[in-house]
């Protein structure tokens, strides 16, 4: 039986042809089970964006495998039909900037993905106020964005990657915006979704403040991955 999470193996990302052609991801194999948080680091020029936006199905890579939960979703090709419902239903964003609708209130801008995916009002609505409740902030559920802190709206930003159950979340950058304290809340949170929902979990950072967290990470350095153990035991 395949493990769940997320694979990805030997994938490339070419840009342009001929002599001006640019090979931005050159050999990436990964692997994120569920329930675990994986740390992915580099320096600027990498990959990781462009990684980023293969994982996220923004962008389409141009060789290798991609398998989600127990499906193929790309082999040398996309193999589902609508990508859009892809990255609405099965991928969970969670960005540098919260980027919350200002005009919906907290419980509204995390049920809307559950809405767009079909879910009734009530039914979307109930998951976003138990997501709210599972990060405490459920006490801010009728509040707009524009008076939640900056710890507030990560964690609004994290419940709503939640809400349809996706079975993996990308997170780019989503503690360098905070401080030391604030930016560990955020990471031992999303361990903790993370073991609760089973969902597999890429954190893209420069943040040193929470490379020492995780328990594996991936290398990137001239669009090939190298994986190595992480420097401390995550959390508990």
């Amino acid at each position: 039986m395949i493990d769940k999470g997320i694979r990805i193996a030997g994938l490339k990302k070419r840009y342009g042809f001929g002599d001006t052609a640019v090979d931005a991801l050159k050999n990436i194999n990964m692997y994120v089970k569920p329930g675990e948080v994986v740390g992915l680091i580099g320096p600027s020029g990498s990959g990781k964006s462009t990684l980023l936006k293969c994982l996220g199905a923004v962008i389409e890579p141009t060789f290798g495998k991609m398998m989600l939960g127990e499906e193929i979703i790309y082999d040398n090709g996309w193999l589902v039909g609508d990508i859009r419902a892809l990255r609405r239903d099965k991928i969970g964003f969670v960005f540098q900037a919260p980027y919350l609708i200002p005009f919906l209130d907290v419980v509204d801008n995390v049920a809307l993905p559950s809405m767009l995916a079909g879910a009734s009002n009530y039914n979307a609505r109930s998951r976003a106020q138990d997501l709210l409740k599972a990060l405490e902030v459920e006490h801010r559920a009728k509040a707009m964005p524009s008076h939640l802190s900056g710890g507030e709206q990560q964690r609004v930003a994290i419940a709503r990657g939640l809400v349809n159950y996706p079975p993996v979340i990308l997170a780019d950058e989503p503690t360098a915006p905070l401080d030391s304290e604030r930016a560990l809340i955020v990471i031992k949170i999303l361990n903790e979704m993370a073991k609760k929902f089973d969902t597999a979990v890429i954190v893209v950072t420069h943040d040193e403040k929470i490379i020492p967290t995780f328990k594996r990470l991936y290398h990137i350095r001239d669009g090939v991955t190298y994986e190595e153990e992480g420097q401390g035991r995550g959390f508990e």
